[in-house]
């Protein structure tokens, strides 16, 4: 049995910075944790002491997070967040996230489609399974990441206007992804997925 914690980073510091020669998405991989993220991902991650291996993308506050739970942290880009292929954040299209839902092959500019983001992240963790047969595993990613790797397992629905995942006919998430929301998966030793739940 391989055991697979995946987890959202903590709470980042919000950043307005309009002077800065930095793009976009550099601005967002470089995003640090707020004084209040810092504490939540102490106060979270802190119990997990018998993880064998932590990975987490190189997005500075999963990083930061991640290291709330070893100092020996494994970064993988493929577990970054999805690119949004913009420049400014007021080119954002009205409705953009259901929209990358509904069509797995929707995207502006340079940025990544939902399927895009699936692959990258499916390969990336089966990857980390492959190589780590039997062990816990802490890996820690981004929200809309994510959420397009659980689709893999879940089936989506839009109910009252928000996002309800289910697993086996059993909610596991009812809307927004809280900071530091973690998701125990465990694998057989087929690496298939055989239980996931939220702790």
């Amino acid at each position: 049995m391989t055991t697979v914690y995946l987890i959202r980073h903590s709470k980042p510091l919000d950043l307005y910075n309009n002077t800065t020669k930095d793009i976009l998405q550099i601005q967002n991989e470089k995003k640090i944790l707020s004084i209040e993220g810092e504490e939540l991902a102490k106060k979270r991650l802190s119990k997990f002491k018998d993880i064998d291996i932590v990975y987490a993308s190189n997005f500075v506050r999963a990083i930061q997070t991640a290291k709330y739970i070893s100092e020996k942290i494994n970064i993988i880009d493929e577990l970054g967040e999805r690119k949004f292929g913009i420049n400014t954040w007021d080119e954002l299209p009205e409705h953009f996230e259901r929209k990358q839902f509904l069509d797995e092959n929707y995207k502006i500019g340079n940025g990544e489609n939902r399927k895009e983001v699936t692959s990258r992240m499916t390969n990336a963790i089966n990857k980390i399974v492959e190589e780590n047969i039997g062990k816990k595993i802490a890996i820690v990613s981004h929200a809309t990441a994510m959420a397009f790797y659980l689709k893999n397992y879940c089936d989506i629905k839009f109910e009252d206007d928000k996002l309800v995942y289910y697993f086996k006919d059993k909610i596991i998430l009812n809307g927004y992804f809280n900071y530091c929301e973690t998701f125990k998966m465990e694998f057989d030793d087929n690496n298939k997925l055989i239980s996931l739940e939220n702790i």
